[in-house]
């Protein structure tokens, strides 16, 4: 007789594979939008299914809803996903996770208006960026507004804080 564990296997930072965060605005009905998109190049040792399930699983067990719902994560003071802007970088962190990228001034200009980014967390790899390098505006938008991406990713509406000095 054979039986199966129903113990989940532990959370491993190394199945995410490289992860980036890339800022950029765009146009919203009600003016400019600051932008975050987090994505994994689906790099991990067990491929990009690895990477996926664990992208999932940290949304999961940070309380980030998958699919079309947009958390107001003004709503949700204990929200552990935070935004800091700061020196012309943008830092978002979680538990398990700590990424900062810098920051167009444009992008800054729609934060310090609205005060808050859309963040977009993908579970599906974007195998074709290349962090640190310029992405096309096309595939930008090719990735970030395909349904795919879009129904199978994380979307928080993350208020911005600053460093008080």
């Amino acid at each position: 007789m054979t039986s199966t564990s129903s113990e989940t296997r532990p959370f491993r930072a190394a199945d995410l594979g490289t992860l980036a965060v890339m800022a950029f605005s765009g146009d919203a009905p009600d003016g400019d939008m600051p932008y975050l998109l987090a994505y994994s190049l689906g790099d991990s040792e067990g491929g990009p299914e690895v990477a996926t399930a664990a992208i999932e699983r940290l949304l999961s067990d940070n309380g980030l809803p998958v699919g079309d719902t947009l958390l107001d994560g003004s709503q949700h003071p204990s929200l552990p996903l935070k935004l800091l802007v700061e020196s012309g970088q943008a830092v978002v962190t979680m538990p398990s996770l700590n990424a900062q990228c810098v920051v167009p001034p444009e992008w800054l200009a729609a934060i310090g208006e609205r005060g808050y980014a859309y963040f977009l967390f993908a579970t599906r790899p974007w195998p074709d960026a290349e962090p640190g390098k310029p992405v096309d505006p096309e595939n930008l938008a090719a990735f970030a507004g395909d349904e795919e991406t879009l129904n199978s990713a994380a979307h928080v509406l993350l208020p911005a804080r600053r460093l008080r000095g």
